[in-house]
């Protein structure tokens, strides 16, 4: 197995952690993957499919995620990109019944420690 697949993981499935997304390039490196990184308290660990319902629950709760922040490097989420979601942000949305789809293979398995499995089965994108 190539370094580089050891050092991103295992995703919820149990297998090698696939990358999310490249454009927009998220992860909280930017390196296009959710995965578990020292420093990261925000756990950007769920990969997900973004909707226009979500990002309107998720401004509403403090986390603008679709307004452009240059400074940042980010052109703002529109609906249909991959992004790496905060695990307890994911969560807060599925008990709202506002969740959004979800990539099970490039959602870290650390996300099991904060969400049920079932939960994100349940709103997995087909792939």
């Amino acid at each position: 197995m190539p370094e580089s697949k050891k050092r991103l993981g295992r995703n919820v499935l149990g297998k090698p952690l696939a990358p999310c997304s490249f454009d927009p390039l998220t992860g909280f490196y930017r390196d296009g993957c959710c995965r578990m990184i020292t420093g990261d308290i925000g756990l950007h660990l769920i990969c997900i499919e973004a909707t226009a319902e979500f990002l309107v629950f998720s401004a509403s709760r403090g986390n603008d995620l679709s307004t452009p922040m240059p400074q940042y490097q980010f052109a703002g989420l529109k609906p249909g990109d991959r992004w790496c979601l905060c695990a307890q942000r994911w969560q807060e949305a599925f008990q709202a019944g506002m969740a959004p789809p979800v990539i099970l293979q490039s959602t870290h398995v650390s996300a099991l420690e904060y969400v049920n499995l079932e939960d994100l089965e349940a709103h997995a994108v087909a792939e």
